[in-house]
């Protein structure tokens, strides 16, 4: 079943005018303003694309710094081969899993990554997502940080987009867009930028799924490192007076993911 979500949630706005200054409204305020705006303008985004919540985690852990065409074409190749099992995974050859995932890059390591996932899967749960996916969401998102090759992006994407556990998944694309409208500064780190949202929107991981992804949306399209679209962009009118130029930093990965370490 593809993992898509058919309508776009609302989060009811506080009415507040587009033409009010950032600064005159609290996050409180205006991350939902946000989320409505977005949602009237582009609609539902359906993403994650994958068949089952496996999938979803393979991709997540292949679009580590690459774009999203690079790990579709990986995934295919998993496919054809009958590999987007655990077990298929697993018993693989490094070298094979290896080539079959070599257009998303890091090939060699991704390989390594994908092998520590699914030894962690079958030695922590027996092999099971669904006992996995019940587990509390701190204690998972803990584990699943200790293992190799997965950093807070991947392992909030795999929470968030395979387990739907109410986590907001942060990127290069979100950190550029509230960094311009004045809401974080150049320092933030993922951890603040997180708790940021989960602080003042509800608890809904259908909410965080379509959310995050017309983020990603906006980023791609409008609120580029380079010569943003502002005043094409459907929260251009929610800009901060004579931002700072390119106040952003530039994308590591085509994707916008923030880079996770290269463990």
């Amino acid at each position: 079943m593809t993992t898509t979500v058919p309508s776009a949630p609302r989060v009811a706005g506080l009415g507040v005018p587009a033409q009010v200054p950032p600064g005159a409204v609290s996050p409180h305020e205006l991350l939902p303003q946000f989320f409505d705006t977005l949602t009237a303008a582009l609609g539902p985004m359906h993403w994650w694309p994958a068949k089952t919540p496996f999938e979803v985690i393979v991709g997540a852990i292949l679009t580590q710094n690459t774009a999203w065409i690079n790990v579709e074409r990986a995934i295919a190749n998993l496919r054809r081969e009958r590999m987007l099992t655990p077990r298929a995974i697993e018993t693989a050859p490094a070298g094979k899993l290896a080539r079959l995932v070599r257009s998303s890059g890091y090939f060699r390591q991704k390989a390594k990554k994908l092998k520590a996932f699914v030894r962690f899967l079958r030695q922590d749960f027996g092999g099971s997502l669904k006992r996995m996916f019940r587990t509390p969401t701190a204690e998972l998102r803990e584990r699943l940080l200790a293992v190799h090759g997965i950093g807070p992006e991947t392992a909030d994407s795999i929470l968030l987009y395979a387990a739907s556990h109410p986590v907001f998944v942060v990127d290069a694309y979100t950190k550029r867009i509230l960094l311009r409208h004045g809401l974080v500064g150049e320092k933030a780190g993922y951890e603040e930028i997180r708790q940021l949202f989960e602080g003042n929107l509800p608890p809904d991981a259908k909410v965080y799924n379509e959310y995050h992804a017309l983020l990603v949306n906006v980023g791609k399209n409008w609120c580029r490192s380079q010569k943003p679209l502002c005043d094409q962009c459907p929260l251009g009118p929610y800009l901060i007076p004579n931002p700072t130029p390119n106040p952003a930093p530039r994308d590591d990965s085509p994707s916008g993911d923030l880079p996770e370490a290269q463990r």
